[in-house]
């Protein structure tokens, strides 16, 4: 499980802070990359801009994606993904605020693996973190590539 890496893409420096402090407290010893915006989750993904070079054959586990990102939305990222062969089969996690049934469905048509929606309380989105990251780590058996 440890060699798993887990892409958190989250604009808010606060749900950041929390989700990685919940996974350290669970004992999560997996590699977290974290990215600000859906440009930035992009350019991670495929080795483009400040990430050219990066093995991108080394895909995470799992993407936590929040919709409400800048430059891109994070629709519009999960859209990109499922687009491309490399990325097509990635689980992705739409772990947002919002509560839009048109956000969820949208989510679900575009090829999420999850919607998620983040709770207020700060002892249940720690207890959602853990969760989510204990099945897409230990749990989910994703395809071979």
């Amino acid at each position: 499980m440890k060699d798993k890496i887990i892409l958190i893409v989250e604009d808010n420096p606060q749900d950041e802070m929390l989700m990685l402090r919940a996974l350290r407290k669970a004992n999560v010893a997996n590699q977290i990359d974290v990215v600000r915006d859906g440009q930035q989750a992009l350019d991670y993904l495929f080795g483009e801009g400040e990430f050219a070079g990066r093995e991108v054959t080394e895909l995470p586990a799992v993407v936590a994606l929040d919709i409400g990102l800048p430059r891109l939305s994070g629709l519009e990222v999960l859209e990109r993904l499922r687009a491309d062969p490399r990325t097509g089969l990635l689980p992705v996690v739409m772990l947002t605020s919002s509560d839009e049934e048109r956000d969820r469905l949208k989510s679900y048509e575009n090829g999420a693996n999850s919607f998620v929606r983040k709770p207020v309380a700060f002892a249940e989105f720690a207890e959602t973190v853990v969760r989510l990251g204990i099945y897409w780590l230990a749990t989910n058996d994703p395809p071979h590539r």
